[in-house]
């Protein structure tokens, strides 16, 4: 049975509940009649126990029993943080002072 389960890959959206994140997953599919690809995005509410993931990263949830009346998914990996940029909030005031 546990081999089974089905695992999704999406971004994480929100993390502000405790032990919760919402993740978005994108899939795309030809439209039935017209043939052209169709994107349509989902969001899921998977359990993150040790709160380890946070707003931006790609994810694998995978499939699990029921933990709450919305949770049906659990964090099984986080494929790639996501990117935050190196540059400090002073040297940004202090590039735009300089420029002028």
């Amino acid at each position: 049975m546990r081999e089974n389960r089905r695992t999704l890959v999406g971004r994480v959206v929100s993390d502000k509940m405790d032990k919760t994140i919402v993740v978005e997953v994108v899939t795309r599919k030809p439209h039935p009649l017209y043939r052209r690809i169709i994107r349509t995005t989902d969001r899921y509410k998977a359990h993150d126990e040790k709160n380890e993931s946070s707003t931006g990263d790609l994810v694998r949830i995978i499939e699990s029993r029921p933990l709450s009346r919305d949770k049906r998914w659990s964090l099984d990996a986080i494929v790639e943080k996501r990117r935050v940029a190196e540059v400090q909030p002073a040297q940004i005031g202090a590039d735009l002072e300089h420029s002028s």
